[in-house]
């Protein structure tokens, strides 16, 4: 049974991507919340917008966009205050949502990131659903090509990336749209047969299986206990904490930019490291991919314990040089 993950419509309605904002602007003309252009940097520079193609403009397009569409995580009629907008934005998947923007959008630096990370795993899972190499093969395909946006409705560029809001993994968004695909067509080819039917002839966890998620919070317990205490620190204070870059600059006394260069090699390291160890514990690429795609809040892990220190010094001198900060 599918739970809490967000998938692309099937309407066409739905898929329409956002307009280009204007470069001057990070707010919809209609944005009741504008997002304090600060906070929009912020993000941007976090995700490596601009590796996607996104513009801080058009970042920010898409982050008032997605507030606005679940009222920044808050019951809908409660009015969000300035301190739980900028914890919504920062609770995202805010580099997943700027690749899966990025290729809503054509932009092929977004696409050839998108590719190397995930076809591999989107043709896996889709065998997975059809249980046919052949079958699988051919809902991945078809898949692709409607993320890719080969559709056009009045000349405009349509893909059901446009819709992924980054409250969930993309890896996840990518496996539930397919099992939707998968029973869209069902419904069009074999009306007589139930969706029970279906669901029994193809079945496809929402979620790795008790016995992955156990070996993923190993996993994870063990990269997070091979970090020094800098990066433990870096982590709790921006993932945790929700302190701003410019916060946690000023108690390292460094430049922002040089902690968000941080966190992003930081991330791409732990990464690497996560799916290191998960194969080490025996697990196959496809159960990897997975792991990797769960929900965070099934995994049974103290964080903040692991990313406790009183580590809270300066970098290094040898550091400090070799991550020279950007001009203000």
């Amino acid at each position: 049974m599918l739970r809490n993950v967000e998938t692309a419509s099937s309407k066409s309605a739905d898929l329409v991507l956002p307009a280009r904002a204007d470069e001057r602007s990070t707010a919809h003309p209609d944005q009741a919340f504008p997002i304090p252009v600060t906070l929009v940097e912020e993000l941007w520079r976090v995700a490596e917008a601009e590796s996607c193609g996104l513009s801080v403009a058009e970042f920010g397009l898409v982050l008032s966009v997605v507030g606005e569409k679940v009222n920044h995580g808050i019951p809908i009629g409660a009015v969000p205050d300035a301190a739980a907008r900028a914890a919504f934005y920062r609770s995202l998947h805010i580099e997943e949502l700027a690749l899966a923007h990025g290729c809503a959008l054509g932009r092929d630096a977004a696409w050839e990131v998108f590719v190397s990370r995930y076809r591999s795993s989107l043709q896996h899972a889709a065998v997975s659903i059809t249980g046919s190499a052949t079958l699988g093969q051919e809902l991945a395909d078809s898949l692709y090509a409607e993320l890719y946006g080969l559709r056009q409705t009045e000349g405009e560029r349509r893909s059901p990336l446009a819709s992924y809001s980054g409250r969930g993994s993309l890896a996840g968004w990518l496996r539930t749209t397919l099992v939707q695909r998968w029973r869209d067509h069902h419904r069009r080819t074999h009306r007589e047969t139930t969706l029970d039917d279906v669901e029994r002839a193809a079945p496809l966890p929402s979620a790795p299986v008790p016995a992955d998620l156990d070996q993923l919070a190993v996993a994870v317990a063990r990269t997070l206990r091979s970090l020094d205490a800098e990066d433990r620190f870096l982590l709790s204070a921006y993932y945790l904490d929700r302190q701003t870059l410019l916060q946690i600059g000023r108690t390292l006394r460094v430049h922002e930019a040089t902690i968000s260069r941080r966190l992003k090699r930081l991330a791409d390291e732990l990464r690497k490291q996560l799916i290191a160890n998960l194969i080490s514990m025996g697990l196959s690429k496809a159960a990897v991919d997975e792991a990797l795609g769960a929900d965070p809040r099934d995994i049974e892990i103290n964080l903040r314990r692991l990313l406790q220190t009183s580590q809270t010094s300066t970098f290094s001198n040898k550091k400090a040089k070799t991550e020279a900060p950007d001009p203000a």
